[in-house]
């Protein structure tokens, strides 16, 4: 089992607003169909982010931070139409790359408590997998118990995901080669974080220069780091779909990129 990413920086312009990428959506939908008849017993789960899409307008309404008046809930509503526009499209590349597919979109079937992913019926997305087709999901807008509405990213859903599926790794497929010591000059890559690397590096780490209301770099890698010790034998990469054929080699059990491990 393993969960992939195509983050939202690389399937939309994150500086411009609900612009995709199609040629890149269509490219990296075509390397996951390859993977998948490569390997016919691939258990995948496939996620994305919301870029330029969802991003924007849950910016200006702060939904994740909680919907209660009118306004938010018209902002949730807003955020909940653009990250269903970009959902759509990735769908759309798939189908046309014949990767037979299915949403599961978690403003229908998750609810969440405080931020988190608390409540997700999984039978249906399990039978998904058991009938050989790809799930996916995405960054949305939830439910939740405390704040009225939120926004889970499609880490927060893997998260929930993990601890029920258990898979072996996370691809976290971004615009960046993997994780940089010197953002946002770039000069230097990390080849592997451990939790015992991580004291060293955390003050080199930045976040993102786009807009993005659920974290950038530095909070993906805190909590890689985090789930590493609580799930045994997980590792996590982050890397760069950009380069042709990066995401099918690592479906396929390459590691390229930024290695995110448990151990010293």
């Amino acid at each position: 089992m393993q969960f992939l990413k195509l983050g939202g920086s690389l399937i939309t312009e994150k500086s411009r607003p609900s612009t995709p990428r199609l040629d890149t959506l269509a490219r990296l939908a075509g390397e996951i169909a390859g993977a998948r008849k490569e390997q016919p017993g691939l258990q995948l789960i496939l996620g994305h982010g919301s870029g330029s899409f969802g991003h924007v307008p849950a910016h200006k309404y702060g939904t994740r931070r909680g919907v209660r008046t009118r306004g938010e809930w018209l902002g949730f509503a807003e955020v909940w139409q653009q990250a269903a526009a970009l959902n759509r499209l990735v769908v759309d590349a798939l189908h046309a790359a014949g990767v037979p597919t299915i949403v599961f979109p978690p403003s229908a079937c998750v609810t969440a408590e405080d931020g988190r992913a608390a409540d997700w019926d999984l039978s249906p997305l399990r039978r998904a997998l058991e009938a050989g087709l790809l799930p996916v999901v995405y960054g949305d807008t939830v439910f939740d118990r405390r704040r009225g509405g939120t926004i889970l990213s499609t880490e927060d859903l893997f998260v929930y995901l993990t601890g029920q599926l258990m898979p072996r790794r996370w691809l976290l497929a971004g615009l960046e080669p993997g994780v940089w010591a010197d953002f946002p000059e770039c000069t230097r890559l990390i080849d592997e974080i451990t939790p015992q690397k991580w004291e060293a590096l955390s003050g080199l780490i930045r976040g993102s220069e786009a807009v993005d209301v659920t974290g950038g770099m530095a909070s993906k890698v805190a909590l890689s780091l985090q789930l590493l010790q609580e799930f045994e034998g997980l590792e996590i990469l982050v890397f760069s779909g950009e380069k042709t054929g990066a995401v099918r080699d690592a479906l396929l059990g390459d590691s390229p990129g930024t290695r995110i491990r448990g151990g010293p």
